[in-house]
């Protein structure tokens, strides 16, 4: 796919970046990723994403935009209030980049509904706030093989990792699944809602940024991925620590005693 005048100058530092080059680019402007919650981490993924050159890129959120959401959701202003945010979501990427096509998809995501979607992209970036949305999802990227980069984050706290279990390993084992890292989502009402606990505005854009990166890397292919470790990050101590988890046969979807 190849790059107009003026795409080659406003990408010209990932042009010139060993590791990216032009076939960097083209595989950018090529790849369809589909970014689950227009949110906090949502924000700044798919800022990074437009304005790395993604071609397409579809956003799924059924919310609208409130007051209390323009402490960390920086895609969104204040006059964007009441909005639905894939609505406002659409305007503020065709400000930052005229190139990237933007599609909307207003509605929640359901186990119903998820596979049709995910189906349609090359890759999804997972910045969903809620356990069931993310089992939903990372089911249906094992079974549509799409690779997924999911983040979640606390009031103070975040994490990372990258999935692509219908892959195997350098051992020849599957990689590992959502439910190898988390085999069950905790007891209802045992994690608090963002807004019963809170969180730092700044630390949403920290993993929505390394989100985006992780995604760049696995679109370009350079650098070593997260497939098999978890990315933890601590902003009370401004720590980061990875942890590795392998697979687990015992999960339901790839395990030994899973259904083929």
């Amino acid at each position: 796919m190849s790059l107009s005048s003026e795409e080659i100058e406003r990408y010209a530092r990932h042009i010139v970046l060993h590791g990216v080059g032009g076939p960097g680019q083209q595989k950018l402007k090529a790849a369809r990723v589909l970014v689950i919650g227009a949110g906090g981490l949502g924000s700044p993924v798919l800022q990074y994403l437009a304005a790395a050159g993604i071609g397409t890129l579809g956003v799924v959120d059924d919310d609208e935009v409130s007051l209390s959401n323009l402490q960390r959701q920086v895609l969104h202003g204040t006059p964007d209030v009441g909005r639905p945010k894939v609505d406002s979501a659409a305007d503020a990427i065709a400000r930052l980049n005229p190139h990237v096509r933007l599609e909307a998809h207003r509605f929640r995501l359901n186990t119903e509904n998820v596979r049709a979607l995910v189906a349609g992209y090359d890759l999804v970036a997972d910045g969903s706030d809620n356990f069931e949305t993310r089992y939903a999802v990372a089911d249906a990227c094992f079974f549509e093989k799409k690779p997924l980069v999911t983040a979640a984050v606390g009031a103070f706290d975040g994490s990372l990792t990258t999935l692509r279990p219908f892959e195997t390993g350098p051992d020849g084992a599957p990689n590992p699944t959502y439910r190898c890292l988390f085999p069950e989502p905790p007891p209802a009402g045992m994690v608090p809602a963002c807004s019963e606990a809170g969180v730092l505005g700044a630390l949403t854009g920290i993993l929505g940024t390394m989100m985006a990166l992780e995604v760049i890397r696995e679109i370009v292919g350079f650098g070593e991925n997260l497939v098999g470790r978890l990315l933890l990050v601590d902003t009370r101590a401004m720590r980061f620590d990875t942890m590795t988890y392998d697979w687990d046969p015992a999960n339901p979807l790839n395990g030994s005693q899973a259904i083929r």
